[in-house]
């Protein structure tokens, strides 16, 4: 079944845009590419088309069939389980979104707003023509989200934590922001995971296959210990690296010359998305250096005006990371199951909202 690789990069990224790196035609190409987003995988790429008026694409939506729930980061495991214990078939569903990826971005790709709404049609008419359960679209921009709304689909909130660059100069202008005590435990931890350490960072043509050979190792001890099995293959980085060179920012950890621990970020318009992580040398506090603090220097001597860090992690919050909303937007043709899941997220939201106003409040920067 054609996937993304069989529409035209062009006609593609004239719907995606390029401030989102994660939503690009060479992005999701390449996971088809290597073998890490397929049917066999469980992410059978399903993208879901509307022609213009020429015969070319004009709204496009990143969609997958899915036969399970892994790689989503917007759990809907119980969902799954009451559907299935009703009598349903809860797989295959439907999912808008960037495979293994929990980034906010555009789930609609339009050459013009106004097309959301056909677009939105269509998916809906793939999942009722088909059979499906559902339809998913994870991780939805905010500016998206009306669209969904408007068309009836359930809206689902979550939490993540987002740095944000407020025209500081250097970090030490970040630190000056913080309260004493949390600007002298950072500089702690900071000295703490440098001891000792090289850190370099990479991107375009200085990162090697040697290097990708390494970052392999700490994304493999990571994905083995967080979810047993890691979501990208091995030929993921190597083609990142041929295609995505420049949007790539690799920070690495050395001792005596070779590298201990890595962080992979991508470089989007006015964003440093922190993605994958990993170590083999146990070394106090380096991960937060990795992730936090050198992807903080590093979108600060780019400009740039957001740190994205990943999923979850509350312990980002005392490192000047703040609770933003994130959001999902759900089709359920059946009644009585979309009369649950609505009730079931009506009773979430209100507890999402209240435990963000809550970690807001626990911020780290100085009062008054």
């Amino acid at each position: 079944m054609p996937g993304v690789e069989a529409i035209d990069a062009a006609d593609w990224d004239a719907c995606a845009g390029n401030a989102n790196p994660f939503v690009g035609h060479a992005f999701l190409a390449l996971l088809e590419q290597s073998g890490s987003a397929t049917a066999a995988a469980g992410w059978q790429p399903l993208p879901i088309v509307v022609d213009g008026p020429d015969g070319r694409p004009c709204a496009i939506a990143p969609a997958y069939a899915k036969s399970h729930s892994q790689g989503e980061y917007v759990f809907d495991h119980p969902w799954a389980d009451a559907w299935e214990r009703a009598g349903g078939a809860y797989y295959p569903k439907l999912q808008v979104a960037v495979p293994f990826t929990p980034v906010p971005g555009p789930r609609l790709l339009l050459r013009d707003a106004a097309l959301a709404p056909a677009l939105i049609a269509a998916i809906e008419a793939v999942t009722d023509q088909h059979g499906l359960s559902s339809a998913h679209a994870t991780f939805a921009a905010a500016d998206q989200v009306p669209y969904f709304e408007a068309a009836g689909w359930l809206i689902r909130q979550g939490t993540q934590f987002h740095w944000q660059n407020r025209g500081y100069r250097c970090f030490d202008d970040f630190l000056g922001q913080l309260a004493s005590r949390k600007r002298k435990a950072i500089r702690h931890e900071r000295a703490k995971a440098a001891a000792g350490l090289t850190i370099r960072h990479l991107t375009g043509d200085a990162i090697t296959e040697a290097h990708w050979d390494a970052f392999w190792q700490f994304y493999q001890d990571t994905g083995s210990r967080k979810w047993g099995r890691p979501y990208l293959t091995r030929a993921f980085f190597s083609l990142l690296g041929q295609a995505m060179a420049d949007k790539v920012l690799l920070i690495l950890a050395e001792r005596d010359g070779r590298a201990i621990a890595g962080a992979l970020n991508l470089i989007g318009a006015d964003t440093l998305y922190g993605r994958y992580w990993g170590a083999i040398e146990e070394v106090p506090f380096l991960h937060f250096e990795l992730c936090y603090y050198q992807a903080i220097d590093a979108a600060i001597a780019r400009g740039l005006a957001t740190v994205e860090a990943g999923a979850q992690g509350e312990h980002k919050l005392a490192r000047g990371y703040e609770p933003v909303p994130t959001f999902s937007a759900h089709y359920l043709p059946d009644p009585g199951f979309r009369r649950a899941v609505a009730d079931f997220l009506a009773r979430e939201r209100e507890a999402v909202e209240a435990d963000r106003h809550f970690l807001a409040e626990m911020m780290p920067f100085r009062k008054g």
